[in-house]
């Protein structure tokens, strides 16, 4: 499935067979300690540094109407100094027409954070703030 933006994620996952949880880590971007001069430059270019997951939540495509609905409520849980550069999205299947809970999505939601953490992030679909998937090399 080739997703061109946010709100087809959310489209084809309102039509798959079983019901759908959505999974969200909101990333920053900082520059590790250790960084060497020419990465701390190309840092202050909008280049490089390393995801740091902010904050992660889970919805049902019902619950979330679209890409803008999205940022507006994470904007109210947005610490100051620490905003995110990009979403990643992962999607959690439910069982006999039962969509997952948030208490099933706990677990998934942490292993997304720590695989975030370690740059482990090919399972899951990166969007920038415009709602846009992103490539990272």
């Amino acid at each position: 499935m080739n997703i061109s933006c946010f709100d087809e994620l959310l489209a084809a996952a309102r039509q798959q067979a079983e019901p759908q949880c959505l999974l969200f880590v909101f990333a920053g971007v900082e520059l590790p300690a250790e960084a060497t001069q020419a990465q701390r430059q190309r840092f202050e270019q909008g280049q490089g540094g390393a995801l740091v997951p902010l904050m992660c939540v889970d919805k049902t495509p019902q619950e979330l109407p679209s890409f803008d609905a999205l940022v507006a409520e994470a904007r109210q849980f947005t610490a100051p100094g620490r905003d995110w550069v990009m979403v990643f999205a992962a999607a959690l299947s439910g069982t006999l027409d039962k969509a997952p809970t948030s208490a099933d999505a706990d677990g998934p939601l942490q292993r997304m954070v720590e695989s975030i953490k370690r740059g482990a992030i090919e399972s899951f679909i990166p969007f920038d703030r415009q709602g846009l998937p992103v490539r990272l090399v």
